[in-house]
């Protein structure tokens, strides 16, 4: 996904991304923690405005390493395993209702709109 800024210049979803760009609230190497601390690096996605791109990113390309999209490496496996061969991750992600609502959930949470 990308976007055009107000001066017309094309920008990948990165630049937007609570964790990467000029927006960013932490340093991006806090993404890549490891086992517990990945609960924690997690709250960093929950109020970030791209954050189910990001997960499909992450999904398509494979990644291992790391909380992408507010998820954990263990919570991206599991969905990796669940899923048949060759699976339309933008699709799967945007029809997953327990997902939608979980991430509704933590935005309330992280913006205080509950």
């Amino acid at each position: 996904m990308t976007t055009t800024t107000p001066h017309g210049e094309v920008e990948s979803w990165t630049a937007a991304a609570a964790c990467g760009g000029a927006r960013r609230s932490v340093d991006p190497d806090a993404m890549f923690v490891r086992g517990a601390a990945q609960r924690d690096a997690r709250q960093v996605c929950f109020a970030c405005v791209v954050r189910t791109t990001c997960l499909v990113e992450a999904l398509e390309a494979g990644m291992e390493f790391g909380v992408w999209g507010g998820l954990t490496e263990r919570e991206r496996r599991a969905m990796v395993r669940a899923a048949p061969i060759g699976v339309d991750w933008r699709a799967r992600v945007a029809a997953d209702t327990a997902l939608a609502a979980r991430f509704e959930e933590e935005w309330a949470s992280a913006t205080g709109t509950d």
